[in-house]
């Protein structure tokens, strides 16, 4: 039994482009012939523009969001990455993923703040939500909204959170449960909530 499910697992990773193929994601996404989706794999994108949600080459992505707000939002994945299960990438402004990173699972990348600050506004917010079953196609509140960016080769620890205007830096490290509310310099691991910096590779 268990060597069936291993094997229905592997299959499902090595098929992720036929996923792709016999799916609407096309529809609301940019995305290479070689990246490889599994079938739980989210794309919404309110905008219709396909050019707003971009999937580089050689990518493989496990049953992650990837989110556009009704007010704008743009999500570009370079080459050669991984995004794990469960993870949430949800874009107002623009979050950009350069090439050769691993982001593992159940991750969080936000470039705004999802819901107003003032209790009036998100209630209002909510019962939209409520009637309508959606989020608002267009957001007439202020979100904070500021650019993710998270350059080559770094790698984001399971369970980690990215908030918004950070900047990861190449090869950088961010420890799992961390949350990062600052900019990590190129080659730096951090850890912690709020993360700080411990060491560096090199």
């Amino acid at each position: 039994m268990i060597k069936y499910f291993i094997s229905k697992v592997c299959h499902s990773i090595v098929r992720g482009s036929e996923y792709y193929k016999n799916s609407l994601k096309g529809k609301s996404a940019q995305i290479s012939p070689t990246a490889k989706l599994s079938p739980a794999t989210v794309f919404q994108n309110p905008s219709n523009k396909r050019e707003n949600i971009r999937v580089g080459d050689r990518c493989t992505i496990m049953d992650a969001e990837l989110v556009l707000f009704g007010h704008g939002g743009c999500i570009v994945v370079g080459n050669d990455c991984f995004i794990g299960s469960g993870t949430r990438i949800w874009s107002g402004k623009k979050i950009t993923i350069g090439n050769n990173v691993l982001i593992s699972h159940n991750v969080n990348i936000h470039d705004n703040n999802s819901h107003p600050v003032n209790s009036t506004e998100r209630q209002s917010d909510y019962e939209y939500f409520y009637r309508n079953g959606r989020l608002r196609d267009k957001n007439t509140y202020d979100l904070k909204d500021a650019e993710v960016i998270i350059c080559d080769n770094a790698w984001l620890g399971f369970n980690s959170t990215v908030s918004k205007g950070v900047r990861i830096g190449k090869g950088a490290i961010v420890g799992a449960y961390s949350y990062v509310t600052k900019n990590v310099p190129d080659y730096a691991i951090v850890v912690g909530n709020p993360a700080r910096i411990i060491k560096y590779t090199d």
